[in-house]
């Protein structure tokens, strides 16, 4: 009997559909499971074979769950909203909406003959209006408890999206979506106060089971550190009083601060223009300041410039002395008070802009050399030339300064964090409206809620304006309106939200997709939240992770949702790479699409092989001549049908290794180790074929260990086996743990310490027994002549010594 594949596989999808296997109920009565992955954002190109590895894992879990028992919710859903739909609809002349329909029909149709349980009565799109309605509610909710906020900052920015970028957006100063370098440009940005929820999210990762990886990677983004805000009095200023704050996590060291460092972009500048003797040449420094991006400035090995500010210079409030102050494009604004105190005896960068710049250089840790270089080993040293200080341990020394400060009105006790808040506006059509109206005399005014959603108007041009504004801009029906609070002329905000909003919460709407009085119904959100387990790509842990962590955590302390945390558990997978083991992408041609794959092989043997490739965690390369053994390896196992007896349960020989075999899959499938749970079962196949037999009771046990990864053939199998029951109805198989051992044992026999044989005893058999057997054997029996002592260890080993 031949497998047909094709037909078996259309033929379970269309079994699965109509039973609504795969569709979970609210409130039922069974244990819930909520597994999640992260949704596709529907391109043109269709899915490819890293969406499969992605979304395969929760679809063995899902399926798993089910045979367990449990009301299963694995839903599925299209980040639809972003620039590439965008530049597309521009090359192409189609609408963004048609070209998003159009796409999300390809990724469904895709995702179904591939075989996922996906419950598509729940699908989401986040460019439904009826699904930004709810996004845009948020951002309301939001900016009336002031946590969304619009002002004038530097921001990332691609010249090639035409678009601002968040941190997350433009790691190592290149946009996350072009691959162009991202610079620094003066816009009106709305912001989020997600540093504002920074000690909550901290805090949250102590209640979840996040790979640790994930942990460290969102707590070094986040960048807690804790330290000391000081003033320093400012000598020539306009205003006599004025101060300049710093942040420091070394108060220790304040008796050896020489200079101060700006950022070229601090307030200081402007506010003393007049004081500033040399501001020609402070204002070409700032300008060439601002053709670099954060990267660039910042990197520790980069050539140290700047430029001493003539006219101004600050006071170290411990020594009393005056110190200059530079500007210098290393700091930043955006972190801590945008102003460092240089210590160049104990910091490298400031011993190498000290040496530069001929600054003086005062040790205050004993230890170094700091003629040679700076001395930053110090965490144990003892301080030096530091008045109220000297003597003391680094760590003693901190403790006395800070209190000192506090007690001297010079400083206090300090929280910072690396994290900024998140940049919020895109000046593109293709996102949802930001729900806000701006009145001459009313200000900034949301959106009414019940005006909800504030839809995107249809355009036939999808261009920014020639000053780079939102395409929106140029619709003069859409930006002029009138005021919600006084009725006066007023006009809209023309930027749309990123693509990281309609992300930030979709895992709640998947709960309640179609209710149009609430983002999801709180008894739902009660039985069905919080996520499960939820799975996804380490590239998103510091962008979309940390955000609907924040949104959710909002949605919690406004009382929308009723967990503070949106997810129990986060698993990551690895790369799959071309077959060269280069990154796959569409400019290198090395990208695989599964259409073709499912039309050769079928979708079991893809889903096979997607998990067998190697450690899921891990980057692993495409091989198309490895496919075939997944397919020889699914053959071989319908094959089995022509040797199983009509036994339903197990035989004696084959018990243990089948209890085993339930025992290996299921661990190795919770432990998301995948590839090793298909090679024990690959292993019983060989033991079972060698030993040329079968029961009908453990072909179904691997059938229904089988089912979560390769479900058509395991079903075609058990009808023709002649089960009534189809698997997706059937239990799980579970393990008799008192069957996991042979009750028989072989024991070696060494005589004089040379193993000469073996024999098969029982498991407790003690060394009388085992003699016994041995004297049984013939051959061995020959050889214990004048046997002078026996050592007998229990069901390991027996030596005779003759």
């Amino acid at each position: 009997m031949e497998y047909d594949f094709a037909a078996s596989e259309q033929k379970w999808q269309a079994v699965f559909e109509k039973e609504k296997v795969n569709e979970a109920v609210d409130f039922d009565t069974r244990p819930k499971f909520y597994g999640l992955i992260e949704f596709p954002y529907p391109s043109g190109s269709g899915l490819h074979v890293g969406h499969l590895r992605a979304f395969t894992s929760i679809e063995i879990i899902a399926r798993k769950r089910r045979l367990e028992g449990y009301n299963v919710l694995f839903p599925i859903g299209f980040d639809a909203f972003g620039l590439p739909t965008e530049n597309y609809a521009m090359q192409t002349g189609k609408h963004p909406r048609k070209v998003t329909d159009d796409n999300i029909a390809t990724f469904t149709r895709q995702l179904k003959a591939f075989g996922f349980s996906f419950d598509y009565s729940r699908a989401v799109d986040t460019t439904d209006k009826n699904y930004y309605k709810w996004t845009q509610w948020i951002f309301i909710q939001l900016f009336k408890k002031g946590l969304a906020y619009k002002s004038k900052a530097y921001v990332n920015y691609c010249e090639k999206c035409k678009v601002i970028l968040a941190n997350e957006e433009s790691q190592g100063s290149v946009c996350d979506r072009c691959g162009s370098e991202v610079v620094q440009k003066e816009k009106n940005v709305w912001f989020l106060k997600i540093r504002d929820y920074a000690e909550k999210l901290l805090d949250g990762l102590d209640e979840v089971d996040f790979l640790p990886r994930i942990k460290t990677e969102q707590r070094n983004w986040i960048g807690r550190s804790e330290g000391a805000e000081i003033d320093f009095p400012l000598f020539g200023a306009a205003d006599k009083d004025a101060k300049l704050k710093v942040f420091t996590t070394r108060a220790d060291t304040l008796y050896g601060v020489t200079f101060m460092v700006i950022a070229p972009e601090h307030p200081l500048i402007s506010e003393n223009a007049a004081l500033i003797k040399n501001l020609a040449e402070i204002e070409t420094y700032q300008a060439e300041t601002k053709k670099k991006n954060d990267f660039d400035r910042t990197r520790v090995n980069k050539d140290k410039t700047g430029v001493k500010i003539d006219g101004i210079s600050a006071v170290n409030p411990v020594t009393k002395k005056q110190i200059p102050i530079f500007i210098a494009d290393y700091v930043t604004l955006d972190y801590g008070t945008g102003a460092v105190m240089a210590v160049p005896a104990h910091d490298g960068r400031d011993y190498e802009f000290a040496k530069k710049f001929g600054m003086p250089i005062v040790e205050v840790i004993a230890g170094g050399d700091v003629e040679k270089q700076a001395y930053t080993d110090i965490a144990g040293g003892i301080l030096i030339n530091s008045g109220i200080l000297d003597g003391l341990t680094v760590k003693d020394a901190l403790k006395k300064i800070t209190a000192y400060l506090s007690e001297n009105g010079i400083g206090k006790k300090k929280v910072n964090y690396n994290m900024k808040d998140w940049a919020f506006n895109r000046q593109r059509y293709w996102g949802e409206p930001i729900p806000i109206v701006y009145c001459e005399k009313c200000g900034t005014v949301t959106v009414p809620e019940n005006e909800l959603p504030l839809e995107l108007p249809p355009l036939e041009s999808y261009r920014q304006t020639e000053s780079g504004e939102s395409p929106l801009a140029n619709v003069p029906e859409f930006v002029n309106c009138k005021c919600p609070a006084c009725g006066g002329k007023a006009v809209r905000e023309t930027d749309t939200m990123p693509q990281w909003a309609g992300s930030s919460w979709y895992f709640l709407r998947y709960i309640d997709p179609k209710n149009d009085r609430a983002l999801a119904d709180k008894k739902k959100l009660e039985y069905f939240g919080p996520v499960d387990w939820y799975n996804g790509g380490m590239e998103h842990v510091t962008r979309h992770l940390i955000y609907s962590r924040f949104w959710n955590r909002f949605l919690y302390d406004i009382g929308a949702v009723p967990f503070k945390e949106p997810y129990k558990k986060r698993t990551a997978q690895g790369l799959v790479l071309g077959e060269n083991g280069i990154k796959m992408s569409k400019s290198l041609g090395n990208v695989v699409s599964p259409d073709a794959l499912i039309k050769e092989v079928g979708a079991d043997v893809l889903r096979l092989y997607i998990m067998f490739m190697g450690d899921y965690e891990s980057p692993v390369p495409w091989s198309n001549a490895s496919i075939n053994g997944c397919r020889r390896f699914l053959d071989r196992v319908f094959n089995l049908i022509s040797i199983a007896d009509k036994n339903e349960g197990y035989s004696e020989k084959h018990t243990v290794m089948t209890n085993r075999l339930i025992k290996k899959v299921s661990e190795d499938v919770e432990a998301m180790k995948f590839n090793t749970a298909i090679a024990a079962m690959m292993a019983y196949l060989n033991d079972v074929t060698a030993d040329g037999y079968i029961s009908k009771g453990e072909l179904k046990t691997l059938l229904l260990l089988l089912y979560p990864f390769t479900p058509h053939i395991a079903e075609e199998m058990n009808e023709i086996l002649g089960y009534k029951t189809p698997l997706f109805k059937s239990a799980y198989p579970a393990f008799d743990p008192s069957r996991l051992e042979d009750d028989e044992i072989e024991i070696p026999v060494q005589i004089n310490g040379k193993l000469k044989g073996t024999v098969r005893t029982q498991k407790d058999a003690d060394a009388a027994a085992v003699k016994a057997a041995v004297l049984k054997d013939a051959a061995l029996a020959a050889l214990l002549v004048n046997v002078k002592k026996e050592i007998y260890v229990p069901k390991k080993i027996i030596n005779f010594i003759v």
